[in-house]
């Protein structure tokens, strides 16, 4: 594969100056022919071509930006020092931006690890860093860019599920987005190595279940978060179930036999686990009518 070769190209001031004079010599030379003769004109036309062609290798290197130099087709370096700057004329100076740019993937739809279909975006900070292997390595970097971001996405996605439950181990789109980045990044980069682009970031901006299952998903994560907080209130009952009996047992505040534990339990959990404020019975008998 071709490698980047900086080349240094000299300032084109001094050549610019000489080209101008050059010219501006030869310009006078031409209108003084019918005095000094055939002589005149010769080195006019000579003075006009070589100047012109001088000027012809003048050109301009913006900051944060390459010229990619062939000559005949063959790479002859790169000039990236600012400024203007002169190279030999024959060669096509082609034009390569090294500044920082990022670009947004569309709302792919992919399947998860688990087989749920789900969108997912990326957006995506990279830049050329070698402009040899961006030029010559690949037809177009930039669609190649968007092409691979887009590849290694939906590759990550389908490795991971988009949640985890509760009896489920592992890394999740959702609850593990910074890790799973840093992945989507390094799988980029890998596939980006042999065109000479370095990227800087990797992160998801969109995901979200399919539309079609969306509804569905939703409901099954609000029974799930239901039935942990059943399981914790059922914990916290049973808790407090257990330090009332053991208090009433020990300060010998009342003496209940198995049946009357069970029927107390049983009213303590009623009120206790209850999602309505519940409504009291007073009992105006013994504690056995």
């Amino acid at each position: 594969m071709i490698r980047e070769v900086v080349r240094n190209c000299p300032s084109g001031f001094a050549y610019l100056v000489i080209g101008i004079l050059g010219l501006g010599v030869s310009v006078f030379l031409f209108t003084r022919v019918e005095v000094w003769g055939v002589e005149a004109l010769v080195l006019a036309i000579l003075g006009i071509l070589v100047f012109t062609f001088l000027l012809l290798g003048l050109f301009v290197v913006n900051p944060n930006e390459a010229r990619v130099l062939q000559l005949f087709g063959s790479y002859a370096g790169t000039a990236r020092e600012a400024g203007l700057r002169w190279a030999n004329p024959l060669y096509t100076k082609k034009k390569i931006s090294a500044r920082v740019r990022n670009f947004e993937t569309g709302k792919l739809k992919v399947n998860d690890h688990s087989g749920n279909p789900i969108e997912i975006g990326t957006v995506v900070v990279w830049k050329v860093v070698d402009t040899a292997e961006a030029k010559f390595n690949v037809d177009d970097y930039r669609d190649f860019v968007h092409v691979q971001s887009e590849a290694a996405l939906r590759n990550l996605a389908t490795r991971y599920p988009y949640v985890t439950h509760d009896d489920e181990e592992g890394k999740a789109l959702s609850s593990h987005t910074a890790e799973i980045s840093e992945h989507l990044k390094g799988e980029i980069q890998e596939r980006l190595e042999k065109a000479g682009v370095l990227v800087l970031e990797a992160r998801i901006s969109h995901l979200a279940y399919a539309s079609e299952i969306a509804g569905a998903m939703l409901r099954r994560q609000q029974a799930s978060a239901v039935i942990a907080a059943r399981q914790k209130i059922v914990e916290g009952a049973v808790g407090m179930v257990e330090s009332a009996l053991e208090q009433l047992s020990r300060k010998k505040v009342v003496s209940l036999d198995e049946e009357r534990k069970a029927a107390m339990v049983s009213n303590l959990m009623v009120v206790l686990c209850s999602d309505r404020d519940p409504q009291p019975v007073v009992n105006a008998g013994s504690l056995y009518t």
